[in-house]
C-alpha cells in the first residue's frame, strides 16, 4: 500500500525554489471523492485532534450535554484544542466542577500553551503552567463525565480496553463507515487515537456535522470559535470568517473543513507536518472551492519588512 503524495507548496526566494512541502488534498461528499492532490491509495493517517469532534459525540449519545446542563461553549471545550488562554482555563474549570470531580482525575499531562501570548503572561509572572491549558483538557473532561455516568473505572480512562474507549472507537467506526481494522497508537495526551484514510475521515465529518442528531456539536463550533482553537489558531480563522464551515486541526499536518451548506468536505494532510504549509493550502484551497474568501499571507521577507520571494501553493 504505497501512497503518493503530490507538491503542496514552495517557498520561492529570489526566483530558487528553496523549500517544498508535499501532501494530499481531497474534496468529497458523503458518497464520494469530488476532487484530489495526491494519491493516498487508502493509506491509513492517525487522525490525531481531528478526531475530538468525533469523540463528542457521545456527549449526545449518552445525553452528557443534558445531565450537566452543557453550555455551548462547553461541549466546543470537549472538541477543541485550545490555545490555553484565560476563556479555556475558566470554561474547563467550570466544566469540571460540574461533573464533581477535581483536576486530580485529569490524566492529560501537561505542556506549555499554545498562546504566545500566555506563554508570555506566564514568564513574566513567573507561574508555570496548569493542567487545564493542555490543548486536550476538554476531552479529558468529557472522558471523565462519561465514566462517572456509566459507573466506568475513573483511574483507568486512557486504557484502550477500556469500556469508554471501547465505546469511542466502535461510534468512530460507525461515522467513519470503516469496513477494517486500522492502526491505533496513543495520542500525544495519552489517549488511543485511530488510523483511517482520508476519505473516511471526510466521511465521518459529514455523518456527524450534517447529521441533525448532532446539531448541538455543530452549533458549537459555529458559535463558539474561539473555543474551539484561540490565538492564532486555524480552525478558528475559518469558522469566524466564513460562517457556514467547521473546521477542525489535528497534529501531523492534518486539517477538515466542512461546508454545512453543501454537505462537502475538505481534507488536508501535509507530509512534513508544516504548519504554514497546511494554513496556506487550506485557505487557498477554500477561495478555490467559493467556500471563503479568508486572506493569507504568501510574502517571504526580511527582518527589515522587504520582501524577497513568496509561498505558492500548488493547487
Amino acid at each position: 500500500m504505497i501512497s503518493t503524495p503530490e507538491l503542496l507548496v514552495k517557498y520561492i526566494r529570489d526566483g530558487l525554489v528553496e523549500q517544498a512541502h508535499f501532501g494530499f488534498v481531497l474534496v468529497s461528499d458523503k458518497t464520494h471523492i469530488i476532487d484530489r492532490n495526491g494519491e493516498p491509495n487508502n493509506y491509513p493517517f492517525y487522525l490525531r485532534s481531528c478526531a475530538k469532534p468525533l469523540q463528542a459525540s457521545l456527549i449526545i449519545d449518552y445525553g452528557m450535554d443534558i445531565k450537566y446542563n452543557m453550555t455551548e461553549e462547553e461541549i466546543a471545550l470537549c472538541c477543541a484544542s485550545h490555545a490555553g488562554e484565560k476563556i479555556h482555563v475558566e470554561t474547563a474549570v467550570n466544566l469540571l466542577k460540574k461533573i464533581e470531580l477535581d483536576e486530580s482525575y485529569l490524566q492529560c499531562g501537561l505542556h506549555k500553551p499554545i498562546s504566545k501570548t500566555e506563554q508570555d503572561r506566564l514568564l513574566l509572572e513567573g507561574r508555570k503552567e496548569n493542567i487545564f491549558q493542555n490543548n486536550c483538557v476538554g476531552k479529558h473532561i468529557m472522558m471523565l463525565a462519561l465514566c462517572k455516568m456509566n459507573n466506568w473505572d475513573l483511574a483507568s480512562y486512557e486504557d484502550a480496553e477500556h469500556p469508554l474507549q471501547l465505546a469511542i472507537k466502535k461510534r468512530i467506526s460507525e461515522l467513519c463507515e470503516l469496513k477494517k481494522e486500522y492502526p491505533v497508537t496513543k495520542d500525544g495526551c495519552g489517549v488511543p487515537i485511530m488510523s483511517m484514510p482520508l476519505e473516511n475521515m471526510a466521511k465521518g465529518y459529514l455523518n456527524l456535522f450534517c447529521n441533525p442528531r448532532y446539531e448541538k456539536i455543530k452549533r458549537a463550533f459555529l458559535n463558539c470559535p474561539y473555543i474551539i482553537g484561540g490565538e492564532n489558531r486555524l480552525d478558528t480563522k475559518v469558522i469566524e470568517n466564513s460562517g457556514k464551515l467547521i473546521a477542525k486541526v489535528g497534529a501531523g499536518g492534518l486539517c477538515i473543513v466542512v461546508n454545512t451548506e453543501t454537505e462537502e468536505a475538505l481534507v488536508v494532510k501535509i507530509c512534513d507536518c508544516d504548519m504554514k504549509a497546511r494554513e496556506l493550502v487550506v485557505l487557498d484551497s477554500l477561495k478555490n472551492l467559493h467556500w471563503a474568501n479568508i486572506e493569507a499571507d504568501h510574502s517571504i521577507k526580511t527582518l527589515h519588512d522587504e520582501q524577497v520571494g513568496e509561498i505558492v501553493t500548488c493547487l
